[in-house]
């Protein structure tokens, strides 16, 4: 299919929560390709539905040269304590902060065929999940910061260049 535009901060599909995949169909598998199209590029980790446009719940992952996918997804178990991870998002371009994340994530979700498919893992699999997982809800990881540091995030996000 394609790689997609990523939706920018200030769109609304960004702030939606997305609905549920009721049916697997041809949008959807076309769906599917265009997220793993859109987040095989170099330095994506993942890519959420919203994020193109598209106000359902799939994302796909680009983590340790694996690309997948996986629709409905729910987070099932986070495990440790939050800590500070540096973290950037196609969606707010140019911006790095340390957002609160658990170590360890596991979603539950399905497959394309309507199999369960359970996706979990440490590092950056852990935070792909976690942050994907959000986009679908309708959050943003600036949304995570500490006020203070989101007010910054914000005077950045109104002084560049793509605002």
């Amino acid at each position: 299919m394609t790689v997609r535009a990523i939706r920018l901060f200030g769109d609304p599909v960004l702030r939606s929560t997305c609905a549920p995949i009721d049916a697997v169909d041809d949008g959807v598998r076309a769906l599917v390709r265009d997220l793993e199209e859109s987040v095989a590029l170099p330095g994506r980790a993942g890519v959420a539905a919203n994020q193109i446009g598209v106000g359902v719940r799939a994302f796909s992952y680009n983590v340790d040269g694996v690309i997948g996918y996986v629709l409905n997804p729910v987070v099932v178990e986070v495990a440790g304590e939050p800590e500070l991870i540096g973290e950037g998002c196609l969606s707010v371009p140019g911006l790095w902060h340390e957002v609160p994340r658990h170590p360890y994530a596991k979603v539950v979700g399905m497959d394309l065929d309507g199999n369960e498919l359970v996706l979990e893992g440490e590092g950056l699999m852990a935070q792909a999940l976690q942050h994907e997982t959000d986009h679908l809800d309708g959050k943003l990881y600036i949304d995570r910061l500490p006020p203070d540091v989101r007010r910054v995030a914000m005077r950045e996000i109104r002084e560049s260049d793509w605002f």
